[in-house]
């Protein structure tokens, strides 16, 4: 294979590609496909009440090779992700989680790469929205 002269004149082997697999791989830790749910949780709702604590998620990711795990097989990743959260009531709750579920698994396949089969909303409490006209206190 011929060489490369570089500015300085010397002469430099040419370059040479690797194929994907004898590169390596980049791991993305579970605990980052995490903070990636929180926010996409966190984008896809209203603002939330001022005492509501942010959306928070847990993540399994599982890791694995496609095919018979030869040098050609490429990595493929999924992650099963629960995000727990706090709403606002009234409110229609089915299209607030329905668009969590909908956002966070784009979010999770755009950033990491990886596939989202499920994706588990869990509301941890509702928060009675006070405005004028609305009673204080406990709802019956």
């Amino acid at each position: 294979m011929p060489g490369h002269v570089d500015r300085l004149g010397e002469t430099r082997p040419g370059l040479t590609t690797v194929a994907a697999p004898e590169r390596g791989a980049t791991r993305i830790a579970d605990r980052v496909v995490a903070k990636i749910a929180s926010q996409a949780a966190r984008e896809a709702l209203p603002p939330p009440p001022p005492d509501a604590v942010p959306p928070h998620a847990t993540v399994v990711v599982r890791r694995q090779t496609s095919g018979s795990g030869g040098p050609g097989d490429a990595p493929t990743h999924s992650a099963r992700v629960r995000v727990s959260l706090e709403l606002g009531y009234p409110s229609d709750i089915g299209a607030h989680c329905s668009a969590v579920r909908r956002h966070v698994a784009e979010r999770v396949r755009a950033l990491a790469g990886m596939e989202v089969p499920e994706v588990a909303v869990q509301v941890e409490r509702l928060h009675l929205a006070h405005g004028p006209g609305t009673a204080q206190g406990r709802t019956q």
